[in-house]
């Protein structure tokens, strides 16, 4: 079995960067050793022979739209768009600089 205490408390509090009064770490500490006593009865199941899961929805299916080409903008109307353009392509800014530059 599982044991969770302040001291795990503590430690999950200082890798998540946060701090809490001292009702909120009760608060926690309480919803948290809930959580893990749970976890704890979950693995007193017996699974054997239960094929593992990777989806609860065995008939999941894709239900995006195919790509389909359509009514596209003339490059004309598109580099109106854009706040500076060359050469018929959209000028950004560097996100590279290299030392002869």
């Amino acid at each position: 079995m599982s044991h969770f205490d302040e001291k795990d408390l503590l430690k999950l509090m200082k890798l998540s960067k946060i701090e809490c009064s001292q009702e909120e770490k009760d608060r926690f500490y309480t919803a948290l050793s809930r959580v893990v006593t749970y976890i704890d009865q979950l693995t007193e199941v017996d699974t054997e022979g239960v094929a593992p899961c990777n989806h609860i929805l065995e008939t999941i299916t894709n239900v995006m739209r195919d790509d389909e080409i359509g009514q596209t903008l003339s490059r004309d109307t598109f580099l109106s768009n854009a706040p500076s353009h060359v050469g018929g392509m959209v000028r950004v800014p560097p996100i590279i600089k290299t030392s002869n530059s």
